[in-house]
């Protein structure tokens, strides 16, 4: 199979599709793969690495796209690329089509096969491409929480340790998955006084044993979540329904039980947002204030981080890009029910449930097309 790996163009994006090591295991496969010239330049992967792991360097984005059969790449498609996807052509990256309906319509049209990461999922219900990305994420959750709790950058002026004698920031986790438990040990570890909240009640067991002490849990309601704002210094969203919008746990009207330089971080802006007031931002214009409270959204935090995150990324869809090459789309999805839930699109059909419903579009099985 031909495989290409275009250079990512969404703002201050520096991840790239595959490490020069993921690149060599396609190639000892026999495959072929063509790598945009600079596309691993932002990760710490010059052209050179990739041409002596058996990659073909390509001058362009356009000429990515003409000469392979699959794409592989990190964010989902923006509008300069719509055109250069066609039918038949497998895209495999995170695409977060519930919260994008241009998105949706321009795959749709071009009749590709979408196989988004962040609906593979397990029997267990994990999820093992959004998983890394989703640590780092909420990592970097805690970080950005502390830095804008700065008040130059518009927060309260709190230091999330503390000091002896002054108590440290309170920060408040809404939703204890892979991001939050993340972020929810970070903040811990700088000290921070910890609060990660649930619906499942085996979840927050497992938490409150696994979490440092200044870790506690709560079960989420909006009630509980209300009790929390008026005290809270950092609110961390990191709800998930996969493939689904998120569900709005702080409106508007809550803003107002807030101290003005609250900061929230909305982790969960790619599916939408769990904050009714998130917006998406970018790394070059991160965060906005309303009503006092400082927002950042920035819709792909992994990306300031792009060595550690295509490296962890790789390391997760290697063994799924490899199937999908030897065995070809069809005979890969039916093999793994895994990797048959990311199939979200086929030849302009929606084939996962969740983006019909969001999109009111129809609904077509994946066996109908398989």
């Amino acid at each position: 199979m031909k495989i290409g790996i275009p250079k990512e163009i969404k703002n201050n994006e520096n991840r790239v599709g595959m490490t020069p090591a993921g690149v060599h295991e396609l190639v000892s496969h026999g495959h072929t793969v063509y790598v945009q010239h600079t596309a691993g330049e932002g990760s710490g992967f010059a052209d050179e690495l990739y041409v002596k792991a058996g990659a073909e360097i390509l001058p362009a984005i356009e000429d990515v796209y003409a000469k392979s059969d699959m794409i592989v790449k990190v964010k989902e498609p923006i509008e300069p690329e719509y055109a250069l996807i066609r039918e038949g052509q497998v895209v495999f990256t995170y695409f977060h089509f519930a919260c994008d309906r241009p998105l949706t319509d321009a795959m749709l049209k071009s009749g590709a096969i979408c196989i988004a990461y962040e609906t593979v999922q397990k029997a267990d219900r994990s999820l093992p491409l959004l998983a890394p990305m989703s640590e780092v994420a909420g990592r970097m959750a805690a970080q950005n929480g502390a830095y804008y709790l700065q008040k130059t950058k518009g927060g309260k002026g709190k230091l999330m340790a503390g000091v002896p004698g002054v108590k440290p920031a309170k920060v408040l986790v809404l939703g204890g998955g892979t991001v939050g438990e993340a972020a929810a040990r970070i903040a811990a570890g700088m000290g921070a006084d910890v609060t990660i909240t649930d619906i499942s009640i085996p979840r927050l067991r497992q938490l409150a044993i696994e979490l440092p002490a200044n870790v506690h849990t709560l079960y989420s309601s909006v009630h509980s979540i209300k009790n929390e704002l008026s005290t809270v210094d950092v609110v961390i969203g990191s709800v998930l329904v996969p493939g689904d919008k998120t569900p709005k746990l702080i409106t508007k009207d809550m803003l107002s039980l807030m101290e003005p330089g609250t900061v929230l971080v909305d982790v969960a802006i790619d599916q939408g947002g769990c904050f009714e007031t998130s917006h998406p931002t970018t790394h070059s214009d991160p965060v906005y204030t309303i009503d006092g409270i400082v927002h950042y959204a920035v819709a792909n935090i992994p990306g300031a981080v792009p060595n550690t995150s295509t490296t962890a990324l790789t390391n997760a869809t290697l063994s799924y890009a490899v199937a999908l090459a030897d065995k070809g789309w069809k005979k890969a999805v039916t093999d793994d029910p895994a990797l048959a839930k990311g199939v979200n699109m086929v030849g302009g059909k929606v084939t996962f449930e969740a983006v019909a419903r969001v999109w009111n579009l129809p609904y077509t099985p994946l066996k109908e097309v398989l």
